[in-house]
C-alpha cells in the first residue's frame, strides 16, 4: 500500500455536508422543546404517529407535484440495488402520513388528529437555518373539513409559541385562501395570460414552470421579478362563495380569540397539494430563513394518492429555525443538569457509593457520579471541578469518616454560603428531594 492511500485511510471521517450532529449541551435544548410539544399535543388531543424515513419516490412526486423546487431539484433519491425500487428520503412529513392512513385503513372508526417529529431531507445550499438534514413536528388533523379544524391549529401554533415563551411581537400570522381547484383553474389562466404579455422579466426557472405551474411563480424570491409577480392577477379575486365562506368562518374564530393576523393573497406554501386555507407564521430575527412555521388544508391528497376522498389539514414547525429563534430573542431553555454529582474520594467506596445512587434515582433524582479507572481516580479538587461543570446543584460526598458512621456530606455547589451538613445513608433520598423542592 503506498504512503497515500495509507494517510487517506486514517483521515478522520466527517458528518455530511448540511447534516449536524446535535450534541451536549445543545441536546438538552432540543428535549426542552419537545417536551413542551408532547405537553401541547396531549392538551389538543393528538396521538403520536411515526412514518419511515425511506419512500416511494412516486409518493412523493404524486403528492407534491412534479413542478415544484422539491421534486425537481432538492429530493435525495436512489435506487435499491437489490430490486431496482425507486425511493427517496423523506423531504416532507405529510405524504407519507396520509400514505399510511390509506394502506392501514386508519380512518376506518372516523377521523383522527396526530402528530409526528421527523427528520426531513431535501439537497439544498446549506446555510443557517436551513440545512440538508433538519427536523420539524408536522401536526395533521384527518377527516375533518370544517373550517373550525383550520382555526384550531392556527390557534395551537399560537399557544406552542407562548408556551416556548414567544411573545406576539416576536412573529407574525399571514393566512390566505387557495379556494379550489376549479377556480385554482380559472386563475391558472389568468396568470398564463398576464406572465405571457411580460415573458421578457421572467427568469429561467419561471419561464420554465409558466405553463406547468404558474402558482409556484408567485413564490418566486427573484427581486427583479416582484413588480410583474406584484402586478399578477389575484386568487382572491376567482374565489367562489363557498371559499369565501370557509375562509371567513376560520377568520370570524381567529378575530374572536383576538389574534391579529395579515391577509397575504400571494402566501400559496412550496407543495401542490394545498386547497383553501394557508398559513404562516415568520419571524423578522432570522433573516431570510423566516418562516419558522407553516401549513394549511389539503382536501385532495388522499384521494391523490389512491384513498377514497377525505378531507384534512395540518401544519409543520421546522425546530432548528425555532430553536435559533428562542436564541435570537434571548428566551432562556431548560438545561439537563442532574440534580446532584456524586464525589467518591476512593476507590474503594465506589460499590456503596453506586449503589446509593441507584437509591437515590429510584426515588427520581438525577444523579451523576464520578467515573475513572480504579488507579486514576480524580483528585477531590477534579471531581469537585467536574461537580460543578455539570450543572448539578448538591454534590454528595462519600467520603471514608462520613461512610465509616454511616454517613455522607451534602454540599451546595451553587450557594456559597450555605452550610454543608452530614446525612445517615438511608435518609439521603427523602433529603435531597426536600432541599431541591425548597
Amino acid at each position: 500500500m503506498n504512503k497515500s492511500a495509507n494517510t487517506s485511510e486514517k483521515t478522520a471521517l466527517r458528518a455530511v455536508k448540511g447534516m449536524n450532529d446535535i450534541l451536549p449541551p445543545e441536546s438538552a435544548r432540543w428535549e426542552w422543546f419537545e417536551e413542551k410539544v408532547r405537553a401541547l399535543m396531549a392538551r389538543y388531543g393528538y396521538a403520536n404517529v411515526r412514518t419511515p424515513i425511506v419512500e416511494p419516490t412516486a409518493l412523493f412526486v404524486r403528492g407534491l407535484g412534479e413542478v415544484t423546487d422539491i421534486v425537481e431539484k432538492e429530493m435525495y433519491s436512489f435506487e435499491d440495488a437489490m430490486n431496482g425500487d425507486k425511493l427517496t428520503l423523506r423531504p416532507e412529513a405529510t405524504a407519507g402520513i396520509v400514505r399510511a392512513m390509506i394502506e392501514h385503513n386508519t380512518l376506518y372508526n372516523g377521523p383522527m388528529r396526530v402528530w409526528s417529529q421527523v427528520a426531513l431531507f431535501r439537497h439544498e445550499r446549506p446555510q443557517k437555518g436551513r440545512y440538508r438534514q433538519f427536523h420539524q413536528i408536522d401536526v395533521e388533523a384527518l377527516g375533518y373539513a370544517g373550517p373550525d379544524v383550520d382555526a384550531e391549529q392556527i390557534l395551537m401554533c399560537r399557544t406552542l409559541l407562548r408556551d416556548l415563551g414567544l411573545s406576539d411581537q416576536d412573529l407574525r400570522l399571514e393566512l390566505n385562501s387557495l379556494g379550489q381547484p376549479a377556480e385554482r383553474m380559472a386563475h391558472r389562466a389568468a396568470l398564463i395570460a398576464h406572465f405571457e404579455a411580460h415573458a421578457a422579466l421572467l427568469d429561467e426557472d419561471a419561464q420554465r414552470r409558466l405553463h406547468t405551474n404558474p402558482l409556484r411563480i408567485l413564490d418566486t424570491k427573484n427581486p427583479a421579478m416582484q413588480a410583474v409577480v406584484n402586478a399578477a392577477p389575484q386568487l382572491m379575486s376567482f374565489l367562489g362563495e363557498a371559499s369565501l365562506a370557509h375562509l371567513n368562518a376560520v377568520r370570524a374564530v381567529l378575530d374572536a380569540v383576538g389574534l391579529i393576523y395579515t391577509l397575504n393573497p400571494r402566501l400559496v406554501r412550496g407543495m401542490d397539494y394545498y386547497n383553501l386555507t394557508v398559513f404562516e407564521w415568520i419571524t423578522d430575527k432570522l433573516g431570510a430563513q423566516g418562516t419558522v412555521c407553516g401549513g394549511g388544508r389539503y382536501d385532495g391528497l388522499f384521494e391523490q394518492l389512491g384513498g377514497k376522498p377525505t378531507p384534512a389539514v395540518g401544519w409543520g414547525m421546522g425546530v432548528e429555525r425555532m430553536l435559533l429563534l428562542l436564541e435570537a430573542v434571548g428566551v432562556a431553555t431548560a438545561g439537563n443538569a442532574p440534580d446532584v454529582y456524586a464525589v467518591v474520594p476512593q476507590a474503594s467506596a465506589v460499590p456503596l457509593a453506586a449503589a446509593n445512587c441507584e437509591a437515590i434515582r429510584q426515588a427520581g433524582l438525577k444523579v451523576q457520579m464520578h467515573g475513572a479507572g480504579a488507579e486514576s481516580w480524580g483528585s477531590m479538587k477534579s471531581q469537585f471541578k467536574r461537580a460543578d461543570a455539570s450543572g448539578a446543584r448538591f454534590a454528595v460526598i462519600y467520603g471514608e469518616d462520613e461512610l465509616a458512621s454511616g454517613q455522607v456530606t451534602i454540599k451546595n455547589l451553587r450557594d456559597a454560603n450555605a452550610e454543608q451538613r452530614r446525612v445517615v445513608l438511608g435518609d439521603l433520598p427523602a433529603t435531597l428531594r426536600e432541599l431541591l423542592n425548597a
